[in-house]
């Protein structure tokens, strides 16, 4: 049995031009969201080597893959949602926000995509979710790691107009030097203030607490809806 994802699922479209599309950065306190599409080449020989889903690669092995995928894929596109977008649409519109400029951004549009989840966003194109989609299709793997590297690079970058929140290392999720930090030096403009642990730290209160001896690292869909 074939380990990490295949190309089956878009094989399985008969003359149609299929992009695989995820997202990165749904559940953090802080920074926008993105997503990535990819059309990969129709013969898997010039897929890049190792695809598979972004959260299971180190960061050295996704900025290789990432170059990859740009120079070996037949279009690809990167799109983001702000945070005054989230803010203003909620997380999951604006997620589908980002996964429309993704796909809008490609050299070559598609007919149809495959989305991880189970969340039928209204994209420029036909939809087909697919739960745990990075983990099945190559496409969406490869989607996955252009949307968690573009963010990681931006937040990196944050971490120089806004020191002292750590967003170079936890890239705006939960972790003990975020949740310090927004308690001593209160919340960054690129913080999603409608979040519950940013509310816990304008009220001086430990955000880590947010969700109780549970804390979750992502926000549900349906809690957006």
């Amino acid at each position: 049995m074939a380990k990490g994802p295949s190309f089956l699922l878009e094989k399985a479209f008969v003359d149609a031009i299929v992009c695989g599309v995820d997202e990165a950065g749904r559940g953090p306190w802080a920074g926008p969201v993105c997503a990535g599409a990819v059309i990969l080449d129709p013969n898997p020989r010039r897929h890049p080597k190792g695809l598979d889903d972004s959260k299971k690669l180190n960061a050295r092995t996704r900025e290789s893959l990432e170059v990859e995928i740009k120079g070996r894929a037949v279009a690809w596109g990167v799109g983001f949602a702000s945070v005054e977008e989230i803010a203003s649409l909620n997380i999951l519109h604006a997620t589908g926000l980002a996964m429309c400029r993704a796909i809008e951004a490609m050299a070559v549009q598609p007919t149809h995509a495959l989305v991880d989840g189970n969340y039928r966003f209204k994209l420029p194109c036909e939809v087909k979710t697919v739960v745990g989609g990075d983990a099945k299709s190559k496409s969406i793997a490869a989607a996955s790691i252009l949307a968690k590297v573009a963010r990681d690079r931006l937040m990196a970058e944050m971490d120089q107009v806004y020191p002292g929140y750590g967003f170079a290392s936890h890239k705006g999720y939960r972790a003990p030097i975020h949740a310090q930090a927004l308690l001593e030096l209160g919340p960054s403009p690129i913080h999603r203030m409608a979040w519950g642990p940013v509310k816990l730290a304008l009220m001086g209160k430990d955000p880590l607490q947010a969700f109780g001896d549970a804390v979750q690292d992502e926000l549900p869909f349906e809690a957006a809806e």
